[in-house]
């Protein structure tokens, strides 16, 4: 009863939601309801090059046309007091349409369809009134364009022609292409950054002076480039011989209290005195000195001192060098089953005074249900520590930022029902940036000692009938290599543009150990030991990418996606990969409806051999979509769609073998699926979130119940809620 009084209120909201967005204008007032942009003889033109240049935009909608903020906001009354600010607070105001702003968007599309290079365009303009209600049309005819028939170049003579012209292939203005002030002006910055890459430090776009003749010619245009010693706001009095500088003296201050060694800074620095002035060297030595965290700012100024020197002076201010960090994440299914997992981090970003990083952290995983002695615990402890420098490689041999080299070190204890585990690890390798979106990581070692302890009677009994979780569920010694990409466009905490990204990472493990097999102790299946342990041989890799589309710039819409695929294969000393090396899907980044280690593999039932879900297999599949957006202060909103499932790639033994395992004509029927809504906190530099999921496609139910319908979401098995930091993807 409660469940349906929640629903009911719930198509009550919505419809009272759908009252009147007109109801608080004012008499003579319409709300602007749409704009519409029509190329009328190009199809292939991109209407968004001109949509920022209206002055007047529509509310924008979330879906179907609806904001329902904006039928909040006409909840008002119109007296001021505490309920006309409350719903004007939380709601939306309509955008009351201005005829001026009409005329002032032709101006600002024609002036800018110009500079584009369509000359003459024409904009018509159809205003449409339904129901207080205003749809503007804007009919674009774009205008001539004329095509570049001839171009000359003049540049001073000497040291200038020649840097300049050696790179005359990547002239981007040139004979066919049309005539535009954006092409001009983007190839004459594009040119000045080259020639200060050579030298010329005082070289900028304005020495640049363009003439066009478009009436010699029918169509065409005749362009005449030329580069002078004076700038567009001189006169020839004011020449002076365009040449090339050198570094005279290099100075880094930063504050006496900063214990740093010196050493240090003067490796990193890019800029040396008498060297050739080149703007890229000014931009490396501030990536890299800003990459060590150390300095909350890095800033380089460069000082002409005389007629071809120039004085690099680099001003270093400390930034806060050590912190604690707390991130908690929770889950609760429909059962009642509740997990917990908190870290706690201590960081210094210069704990030898050469930029070195240390990072100690502590993490727990509790799971467990109220009035119940069923547990599960997990306690981990890591420690890293990140040096500046790609040991043993000298500096000179990296010309932008410099990678980092990683010693890392963790012991992980777990207690299940089942089993107790304890892990310890370690790996040495180099991680890195270019360009603030290209990031790496590559370990030549990785080493994971496991041991298993306190196996429960009736588990056993159940590993010994079933290879796959056998093979799976034993100690090992693992050791390998790992390396990791990642690219983005956009690297911030809490992204607000749109962006794309593409992450990669492959581990490889056991095969240098396989060179020495017929030297080692074999076990009982021929496979050889260590330390009284086989060894683990195996490759995995995992690849993911993602999109984000943001729409409705004030009310922060956006659509994100990301696809997933990962696999795993054992092969010559292990015939399964380690338990910690298999996939998973469900919880707070994964499919929401279930929590983590509770979907698949395949068509499999539930494994009731774990007493707390512990679904694993050799791939793993995953696609989302979330559609975002605002609702009020700093509160946003989330609905999402989440589909996939692990499989096992060969016959496991096992009674439910040919469940789990990946086959073409039950794949349709062993993706699991569910729908939800989220509430997320946004702080700018912090973004917590809450999701629900409910399922809508279980592969573990019997044929002819894996569809859940509505009335299920919200029972046993139908649904689970996630706390998290940060979007799920």
């Amino acid at each position: 009863m409660k469940i349906r009084n929640i629903i009911t209120t719930g198509l009550a909201a919505v419809l009272i939601c759908s009252c009147s967005t007109t109801r608080v204008l004012q008499d003579g007032e319409f709300r602007l309801a749409r704009n519409k942009i029509s190329i009328t003889n190009d199809k292939s033109f991109n209407t968004n090059q001109i949509e920022p240049y209206l002055k007047q935009k529509p509310n924008s909608y979330f879906i179907f046309g609806w904001n329902p903020f904006l039928n909040v906001y006409n909840w008002a009354d119109g007296k001021g007091k505490g309920w006309d600010k409350f719903v004007k607070k939380i709601g939306v105001a309509p955008v009351v349409y201005d005829p001026e702003m009409v005329e002032s968007s032709v101006e600002n599309i024609t002036r800018h369809l110009e500079y584009l290079g369509y000359f003459d365009s024409a904009v018509d303009t159809r205003i449409e009134v339904r129901k207080r209600r205003v749809y503007v049309d804007y009919d674009v005819t774009l205008g001539k364009q004329y095509p570049i028939k001839e171009i000359s170049i003049s540049v001073p003579e000497g040291d200038f022609a020649e840097a300049f012209y050696s790179d005359t292939s990547s002239l981007a203005v040139r004979k066919g292409v049309p005539l535009s002030e954006s092409l001009l002006e983007s190839e004459s910055e594009r040119i000045s950054s080259y020639m200060r890459n050579k030298g010329f430090y005082t070289f900028n776009k304005n020495y640049f002076f363009f003439e066009a003749d478009t009436l010699s010619f029918p169509d065409s245009a005749v362009l005449e480039m030329k580069v002078n010693t004076y700038t567009r706001n001189e006169t020839e009095d004011d020449a002076r011989p365009l040449c090339r500088f050198n570094i005279g003296r290099v100075a880094i201050s930063y504050p006496s209290d900063l214990m740093i060694r010196e050493r240090v800074l003067m490796d990193l620095n890019t800029i040396k005195p008498g060297d050739l002035y080149s703007e890229s060297l000014v931009n490396a030595a501030y990536n890299r000195l800003s990459s060590l965290r150390v300095f909350s700012s890095v800033n380089v100024e460069m000082t002409q001192r005389d007629t071809n020197l120039v004085d690099c002076n680099i001003n270093l201010s400390q930034s806060r060098l050590q912190g604690i960090k707390l991130n908690v994440e929770a889950s609760i299914n429909s059962t009642g089953l509740f997990g917990v997992s908190p870290q706690l981090s201590y960081y210094h970003k210069n704990i030898f005074r050469g930029g070195e990083w240390l990072n100690l952290s502590f993490m727990g995983n509790f799971q467990f249900k109220f009035n119940d002695d069923i547990r599960s615990n997990e306690f981990g402890v890591s420690a890293g520590l990140s040096f500046p420098k790609f040991f043993p490689l000298p500096y000179k041999l990296f010309p932008g930022t410099v990678p980092r080299t990683d010693i890392n070190f963790s012991y992980n204890y777990q207690s299940r029902p089942e089993y107790t585990r304890n892990i310890i690890s370690t790996s040495y390798g180099y991680n890195g940036s270019a360009g603030g979106r290209i990031f790496y990581q590559f370990y030549p070692l990785q080493l994971n000692v496991v041991r298993l302890f306190n196996l429960d009677q009736a588990f056993f009994n159940t590993l010994a009938r079933d290879p796959f979780m056998r093979n799976a569920y034993q100690d090992h010694f693992d050791l390998g290599s790992g390396a990791m990409f990642y690219y983005t466009t956009n690297s911030d905490v809490v992204p607000k543009t749109p962006f794309f990204y593409i992450r990669c990472q492959v581990d490889v493990a056991g095969n240098v150990l396989s060179a020495f097999k017929p030297l080692m102790k074999k076990d009982d299946n021929g496979a050889g030991i260590i330390w009284n342990t086989p060894f683990s041989q195996y490759v995995r890799a995992e690849f993911s990418v993602g999109k984000t589309w943001m729409f409705g710039r004030k009310d922060g819409q956006a659509l994100a996606a990301r696809f997933l695929v990962g696999a795993g294969y054992a092969y010559g000393n292990s015939t399964a990969l380690p338990f910690e090396k298999h996939f998973y899907s469900g919880g707070a980044n994964s499919l929401r409806g279930w929590q983590a280690r509770a979907v698949g593999p395949g068509l499999a039932p539930l494994d009731r051999t774990f007493i707390i879900a512990n679904q694993t297999g050799d791939m793993k599949l995953e696609a989302n979509l979330e559609y975002r957006f605002k609702m009020f202060w700093k509160v946003d909103g989330a609905v999402f769609v989440d589909a996939g499932n692990v499989w096992t790639l060969r016959d496991t033994g096992g009674e439910n073998s040919d469940a789990s395992k990946l086959m073409m004509k039950t794949f349709a029927q062993s993706i699991a699926a569910n729908w939800g809504v989220g509430v997320r906190l946004d702080l700018n530099f912090l973004l917590l979130r809450v999701d629900m999921g409910m399922r809508l496609h279980d592969p573990a139910r019997t044929a002819g119940e894996r569809w859940l319908r509505p009335g299920q979401w919200l029972q046993r098995d139908g649904f689970a809620v996630h706390f998290g930091v940060g979007y799920p993807f």
